[in-house]
């Protein structure tokens, strides 16, 4: 089937990058010839016909923007076959023959059910979590554990000047990628993380021989998907005597200008998938390994388990102090 229309779509959590990737989609389809619609607030926009049309200058001055500018949402209807269905009618009436999902998981099961109906789909991974597990890097993760780092950073000055311990959750859902890495690069006497048990004596232990030996400031990082950061905070207090207390990042890692790694990595897999859409190809997510361009069948995908780095992980508890 010749591909002439394609639409593409921002969907759950925004992250920074996805932008440049929306710009790629749009002015490669363009250059193939192939006409290109935006969908607003993702499932929910497709299913409520929010579609603008998208040229050249609908794309100019956005790589350097965070957030998304088709919106997005999350689209509790589109979990179930009577979403999808009316999802393909959408697709139908609006002359789509061809949809870039730029999203995670629950994105990527959502463009495999509407390419089972017919509609081919290709996934772009955009989270800021880096928890898809076919490819080694997602849209937005590099941006997120830079603003975790700096918003890190400024709070190991307060920390250092009143000698305290900072507990810091850093997002991640159920995946510990950034908590690790900016753990690691803010010198966290711990790094709490969902892919490994928890020692919370063994945590005690660091944090007072580190005190015996001299230091007076402490950052501890906890991954949301283990939380409890205001209760451990109360608990190293009472432990160790040194005055804890506790931050959750939140939101403010979704934001912000993108850095150079997710502008070329949206950019990148924006013009993958429209690659493959050009020659018919869906129910595909696209992704890297071993720094190439891949793409998988997205059932495949969504199958494949991601785990954390564990040699990291020893090298983050060898240095740290």
């Amino acid at each position: 089937m010749e591909v002439k229309k394609i639409g593409v779509l921002t969907s759950g959590g925004d992250a920074p990058g996805m932008n440049a990737a929306v710009r790629a989609v749009v002015r490669s389809a363009l250059e193939k010839g192939i006409e290109v619609v935006g969908i607003m607030r993702g499932y929910t926009g497709l299913l409520n016909h929010e579609v603008i049309p998208m040229d050249i200058g609908s794309v100019s001055d956005i790589i350097q923007r965070g957030g998304t500018i088709l919106r997005t949402a999350r689209c509790e209807e589109f979990r179930y076959q009577e979403g999808v269905a009316k999802g393909k009618d959408a697709c139908e009436k609006i002359g789509i023959n061809g949809l870039v999902v730029i999203g995670g998981d629950g994105s990527f099961r959502g463009a495999a059910d509407l390419s089972a109906m017919g509609i081919p789909c290709v996934g772009v991974p955009g989270t800021i979590d880096n928890d898809i597990s076919c490819t080694e890097y997602t849209i937005g993760y590099d941006t997120a554990m830079n603003t975790a780092m700096q918003m890190s950073d400024f709070l190991r000055d307060t920390a250092q000047s009143h000698e305290r311990c900072m507990v810091i959750e850093v997002m991640g859902r159920h995946a510990g990628h950034i908590a690790l890495n900016a753990g690691i690069a803010c010198g966290a006497t711990y790094i709490v993380v969902p892919e490994v048990e928890f020692d919370k004596e063994a945590m005690m232990k660091k944090i007072q021989k580190s005190y015996a030996a001299g230091k007076r400031q402490f950052l501890i990082f906890v991954a949301e998907g283990v939380g409890g950061v205001a209760e451990l905070a109360k608990e190293i207090e009472e432990t160790t005597g040194i005055e804890s207390r506790s931050m959750v990042l939140g939101h403010v890692q979704r934001g912000g200008s993108p850095t150079v790694r997710d502008r070329v990595a949206g950019t990148q897999l924006g013009h993958y998938a429209v690659e493959l859409l050009a020659k018919g190809i869906g129910n595909r997510v696209v992704g890297f390994q071993n720094g190439q361009l891949v793409n998988f069948d997205i059932q495949e995908a969504l199958k494949m388990k991601k785990s954390l780095d564990m040699d990291l992980y020893r090298i983050a508890n060898d240095v740290a102090f």
